[in-house]
């Protein structure tokens, strides 16, 4: 096949019952310690939800492994729904022609006085309707009036209600004939499908389930199980570069005593004696 069809909504419960039948077979397997199992109980490490979520994820993949199958189902359910919808059709077309010509939806039966009645009250009473109608408000605008038009408006009015009413009984009886022939139409339910469509269906799930589930779900377990369990997280490496032993230096505070500088007093120095011009030596 050239290109694998996509799996339908319709179809996607079947996918996930077998899905279902497919892990029953799978744990059952484990737990009995089957060849299927992978070495070592790792197949421990995927419970059945996470291999559902794995499978639903590939569900394409897992469908082309029955493709041909699959692909078969489809024609037969299709053609087989295309003829249930044009046998149903021709139904409902008939019995719309058995209404309307009051013909008797019975082999070797003729048209009977009830359904003779049924086509031809209608046709009658509306004739007579109008043309009571028209002769009685004819004669309305004559004067004098003749005594004979408000009878003939009454009877008028009769033989309306007549029609309307003989209309809406031909038309419940034309709905309840089509629903009583189109209750055999197919149905989708697996008790209601044809033997061949079936037959299909089984044939798909069978494959689906031996060539494409099983398969997959062997395979994830065989990887879950190389795999093996995480190793544990190594040490944190020591740091390269030795943390120095030095403390930090103390600092005193400026409060403390602290060597004071010299004192230098200014010298004394006084002033010369003078004396005047008089007290020069001689």
């Amino acid at each position: 096949m050239n290109s694998v069809p996509h799996l339908l909504n319709e179809d996607r419960p079947d996918f996930e019952h077998v899905l279902d039948d497919a892990l029953r077979i799978v744990l059952d397997d484990m737990d009995s310690g089957g060849s299927g199992a992978p070495p070592g109980g790792a197949a421990m490490s995927l419970n059945a939800e996470q291999l559902r979520t794995l499978a639903l994820a590939s569900t394409e993949e897992i469908n082309e492994a029955a493709a041909d199958a699959y692909e078969a189902y489809r024609v037969v359910r299709m053609e087989t729904r295309e003829a249930a919808r044009e046998a149903a059709q021709a139904r409902e077309n008939r019995a719309f022609g058995y209404a309307a010509m009051g013909v008797a939806d019975r082999a070797g039966s003729g048209a009977g006085l009830i359904p003779v009645l049924a086509v031809l009250t209608p046709l009658l009473a509306g004739a007579a309707a109008v043309i009571f109608l028209l002769i009685g408000y004819a004669m309305q605008a004559v004067s004098p009036e003749p005594a004979i038009a408000a009878p003939l408006r009454t009877a008028g009015f009769f033989f309306a209600i007549l029609t309307g009413a003989s209309v809406l009984l031909g038309g419940i009886g034309l709905l309840l004939t089509a629903l009583r022939d189109g209750s055999g139409a197919i149905r989708d339910a697996p008790d209601a499908l044809p033997p061949e469509v079936h037959q299909a269906r089984a044939h798909w799930r069978e494959e689906l389930l031996t060539r494409g589930m099983l398969p997959f779900l062997d395979d994830a377990l065989d990887q879950a199980g190389a795999v093996g369990p995480a190793d544990p997280a190594p040490p944190a490496a020591a740091p390269r570069m030795p943390r120095l032993g030095y403390s930090r230096p103390d600092f005193s505070s400026p409060q403390e005593s602290r060597p004071t500088a010299p004192h230098f007093s200014s010298p004394d120095f006084s002033s010369p004696d003078w004396g005047g011009p008089e007290h020069a030596p001689e």
